[in-house]
Formats: C-alpha cells, sequence, structure tokens
C-alpha cells in the first residue's frame, strides 16, 4: 500500500513548487550547448527518443553521439544522421565522456563484460559518467559493476518515452561519487526533453510506475474514447484526434491553473447534465481503483524484477 504522503494536500503543493521550479529552470538552462561526447550502450526506443529529443533541442549534435549495438543493422539509423557507430561497447566506452547505459537489466553484465573481458580495456575507461535507464538495478548495484572502471560515477535516471517530442517526465538519483558538475549535466541533457527533477531514490519505482508506464495507461484510455466515439457513429480518425486533444487539453489545464483535478472535474459536470452521466458509468466501472491498482501493480513487479535479478546473479 502507498503511504498517506502521495496523497497528501503537503505534497500536491510540493508537487505544484518542484514543476514550477523545473520549468523556470529548464528555460533558463536549456541555452546552453554541451562539450561534451555523449555515448549509447545499447540503441534502443528509450537511447533514440533521448539522444533524438537533445539534438532536436540543439543540446547536442550527431557529431557527439557515439552508440553501440550487437547488430550493425540497428545502427544504420544513427550513422545516416552522423552518429559515431560500433558493435563494440569498449569504443563507445573510451571515447564518449558521458555513457548512457541503455540495454535490457539482464544485459548489463554482458555489456560491461564486453569492455573488461571481451576488449580487455577497462583500463582505458576512466573518469567517465556513466548514467543508467536500466528499471530494477539500484545505484549501489550500478556501482558494484562499475568497480573495473577507475574514478567512475553513477546517476540512475528514470525517463519516459515522451521525452521523443521534448514532453517528457525524468526523474534521476545521483551515486555517491557523482559531482555537482554530472548533476548539473544531467539536469541541462534531460530538462532539454520535458520535466525533470532528482528525488530520493526509493520513490523511483512508485514514480516509475506512474511516469514510466503511464503513457501506456493513457493510450489504453484515449483508445477507448477513440472508441467510444466509434461506437456512437464517428470516423476513427475523428474520433482518435479528438480523444487525444482532449487528453493533452485536460493535461495542460491541470498544469497551469494548478487546480485540483477533482475541482477541474466539477467545473465539467453541470447538475444532471451529459458529463455526470459519463461520470457515473466510470465510476461504476471502477476506473479510478483500476488505474490505482495499475499504479500498485507496476511499482511491485518492479521489486519483483529486481529480486529476479539478484536471484540471477548469486
Amino acid at each position: 500500500m502507498f503511504s498517506p504522503f502521495y496523497f497528501s494536500r503537503n505534497f500536491r503543493n510540493n508537487f505544484r513548487i518542484i514543476m514550477k521550479y523545473a520549468s523556470n529552470y529548464s528555460t533558463q538552462q536549456n541555452q546552453r550547448k554541451l562539450k561534451e561526447k555523449i555515448g549509447f550502450i545499447g540503441d534502443g526506443n528509450m537511447a533514440k527518443a533521448i539522444c533524438f529529443s537533445m539534438v532536436k533541442q540543439n543540446i547536442v549534435d550527431f557529431s557527439q553521439i557515439y552508440v553501440s549495438s550487437p547488430y550493425k543493422a540497428n545502427l544504420n539509423i544513427w550513422e545516416q544522421k552522423g552518429a559515431h557507430i560500433s558493435t563494440r561497447n569498449a569504443d563507445v566506452a573510451k571515447e564518449a565522456d558521458v555513457i548512457f547505459l541503455c540495454v535490457k537489466p539482464h544485459f548489463l553484465q554482458a555489456a560491461l563484460d564486453d569492455i573488461t573481458e571481451v576488449d580487455k580495456r577497462a583500463h582505458e575507461v576512466r573518469n567517465k559518467l556513466f548514467i543508467s535507464i536500466l528499471a530494477g538495478y539500484t545505484v549501489k548495484d550500478l556501482e558494484v559493476f562499475l568497480r573495473p572502471f577507475e574514478n567512475c560515477r553513477i546517476i540512475r535516471v528514470m525517463p519516459n518515452t515522451p521525452v521523443l517530442i521534448g514532453e517528457g517526465c525524468t526523474v534521476y538519483c545521483p551515486g555517491e561519487k557523482a559531482t555537482k558538475t554530472d548533476i548539473d549535466l544531467v539536469r541541462i541533457m534531460m530538462e532539454s526533453t520535458g520535466l525533470c527533477f532528482e528525488v530520493e531514490e526509493r520513490f523511483i519505482d512508485p514514480i516509475a510506475a506512474v511516469c514510466a508506464s503511464g503513457p501506456a495507461y493513457v493510450y489504453l484510455f484515449i483508445e477507448a474514447l477513440s472508441d467510444g466515439g466509434v461506437r456512437m457513429g464517428l470516423h476513427r480518425e475523428m474520433a482518435t484526434k479528438l480523444a487525444a486533444q482532449t487528453v493533452l487539453g485536460a493535461s495542460k489545464m491541470v498544469m497551469s491553473t494548478e487546480k485540483h483535478m477533482g475541482t477541474l472535474k466539477d467545473e465539467v459536470c453541470s447538475a444532471g447534465g451529459t458529463t455526470i452521466a459519463g461520470i457515473h458509468a466510470l465510476e461504476k466501472g471502477g476506473v479510478r481503483g483500476s488505474v490505482m491498482n495499475a499504479v500498485e501493480a507496476a511499482t511491485k513487479r518492479a521489486k519483483e524484477l529486481r529480486k529476479i535479478e539478484e536471484g540471477s546473479e548469486k
């Protein structure tokens, strides 16, 4: 069960302050063009989302990007855009100043073994900042993995897929060795992709259940809203655009007005009207409890996966 802290008035007020601060800080800091070389070990969707968004926001150029994948075909899109590519993780680890770990969690050891054992180039990887987007691994876990690399630091981040369009939501937790310069660098990079702020690591799992998994819940709701429109006679294309724009507009109302969601809901519901009839139907279907259950299930699953990973390493 979640602590009442999540639902308290103080938490809501503090969250509003954080969002205001993050928005103002982002506006000020995103003007900085980074000089560092940025590496990605792993070429998946999240790596692309983070990198392409930073390039779009003029934080970095593709000429500063180094990326590795075991499959050469996967790197074609990166090469076409001007990034440096390799099928050897050691090349990225040696050349880049900042290295995003973007592999699947169960491939992390193999990815690092590729540097320390296969290429035997651990001695060439020193004074680097590693940024992990891996679910399940704690900062302490990651620091153990990085022991072969001299004076390397780790910051754990949890982004979501809307970082691709600059509307992401990212939280981060620095390791003990991370410097203020490291933290500022991560903040600047991730604020170029949307909202970003530092949290205690104990909050990362529930935040991931809301933010990282949340887009899937919202897509499901948009699809259901569109399906409802189609059932009532709307064409699919129109129903989908209307549903998506409605969710977008409602989200902006929450962010810009700072009103409680219940207040905004009440402002739409007139006495005996159509909206309250729809709300009644949603409540009978248990939509509110279902969403809360989804967040709880995702949080618990993150903890289960961590135990699975720990068990596989013994």
